[in-house]
Order: C-alpha cells, then sequence, then structure tokens
C-alpha cells in the first residue's frame, strides 16, 4: 500500500475516472466550432445547456457525465483512504471530499438547467429579476456555487497534501500554479457576477467563468496524471 492509500491497482480507475472527467468538463469549448448564438466573452458557460438553447441538450449530456465521473473517481479514492488509517491525513481527505463535492453538484446541475439565458435575453434577464423564471434558476445558482466551492477545496487542500505529504510529485510541483490562478479567476468571475446583478455591465463575465472551468479542468487532468503517475511508482 502506498503512502496515500491507492494501489496500482485502485490508482487506475480513480485515474481514469478523473481524467475523463476533465475531459468532459471541458465540452464547452465546443462552441468554438458550432453555432451556439452565445458570445463567449459576455455570457455564462451554464447558459449553453439553457433550455432553450438548440444544443443545451448536448451541453446537459456532457455537463452530467463530468460530474458523474468526477464524482465517482473522488468518492472511490475516499473509498480507499477510509481502508488505509496512514493515508488519512487531514488534507487528503479534505480534499478528496471536495472532488466528490464538485462532482455531485456538476450532475445536479445538468438536471437543474436555466430556463432561458439571462446575459443575452434582456426579457430573460427582467423576468428573472422580478422572479418570473423557473425554480430551477435559483436551484441552478446553489448546486453550482457547490459545484466550485468543491472544486476550489479539492484544488487547494490535494495540493497542499502534495507538497505537505510528499504524495503527487507533478501535482506538488504545478499545483501551485493553478492553486493561484484558479483563485485570481474566481474573484474575477464573482466580481463580474456581482456587477452584472447589480445592473452595471458583466464584465467579460463569460471569459472570467470560462477561465475559471477552463483552470478546474487543468488541474484534474494533472490530478489524474498524478494518480496514475504514483499508482505505477
Amino acid at each position: 500500500m502506498s503512502p496515500h492509500g491507492l494501489t496500482a491497482r485502485t490508482a487506475r480507475p480513480v485515474a481514469v475516472l478523473i481524467g475523463l472527467g476533465a475531459l468532459a468538463y471541458t465540452a464547452w469549448v465546443l462552441e468554438v466550432v458550432l453555432s451556439t448564438g452565445l458570445d463567449p466573452v459576455q455570457t455564462y458557460v451554464s447558459e449553453l445547456a439553457a433550455q432553450d438553447q438548440p444544443l443545451g441538450g448536448l451541453f446537459r449530456a456532457t455537463d452530467f457525465t463530468a460530474g458523474l465521473l468526477a464524482f465517482a473517481g473522488g468518492l472511490l479514492a475516499l473509498l480507499r483512504l477510509a481502508r488505509c488509517a496512514e493515508s488519512r491525513r487531514p488534507w487528503a481527505v479534505v480534499g478528496w471530499c471536495g472532488v466528490t463535492l464538485f462532482g455531485a453538484a456538476t450532475a445536479a446541475d445538468a438536471w437543474l438547467p436555466l430556463s432561458c439565458t439571462p446575459t443575452a435575453d434582456p426579457e430573460c434577464a427582467a423576468r428573472e429579476t422580478a422572479g418570473l423564471v423557473p425554480a430551477t434558476h435559483q436551484a441552478h445558482a446553489v448546486s453550482s456555487g457547490l459545484a466550485m466551492t468543491g472544486a476550489i477545496v479539492g484544488i487547494v487542500a490535494l495540493t497542499v497534501a502534495a507538497r505537505r505529504y510528499g504524495w503527487f510529485t507533478p501535482l506538488a510541483r504545478f499545483g501551485p500554479v493553478l492553486v493561484v490562478l484558479q483563485l485570481l479567476a474566481t474573484v474575477w468571475t464573482l466580481c463580474a457576477i456581482a456587477m452584472f446583478t447589480a445592473g452595471h455591465g458583466n464584465w467579460a463575465l463569460g471569459a472570467g467563468q470560462r477561465l475559471q472551468v477552463l483552470l478546474v479542468a487543468l488541474w484534474l487532468g494533472l490530478l489524474a496524471y498524478s494518480v496514475h503517475r504514483e499508482g505505477r511508482t
């Protein structure tokens, strides 16, 4: 048993699940080649999956797939930690819990889509402000917030674990840079959302959020590679 609780046998499925989840989480980049009618600099990523969008079903499916894969990978890692007392280090447990929460909330997002696109459609924005949109708008905001909270907890905690416990060498080396970039992108996104909600424009909300989710996907890919590499050394 390796010190992080993952044997070569269990490291492989965890790495595959997390790696495939990272790949599915980047499906929004298809908007570069598909005609969505939404401005990627100004609109929420989740608006691609809105019910009134022609490709909404595609993006909801990829969101659900990404969340399910990340959830399964995180849960499997937690089960391995539960069986190995010496590996139940606080930062590791918190980190894998974060990944699991991210996966569950991302999957839930797919079942709680927006009904319309508030940043692109003034009528939708007006209905949202007046509380005349389906309850899924509020539920979606909660699930999206939980997903990003879980992602940030996982990113920070597992990167700290990698450096403090001497685990996952690639993550220990490159993880801190992604942590800093992720926190900066999150601040940008939250500020832009606040400005949009207050009626002061959206401050390139879409660009900030797309950077945010891209960094999550990159970190998940790095985690998957690190788990795979550690499992065979």
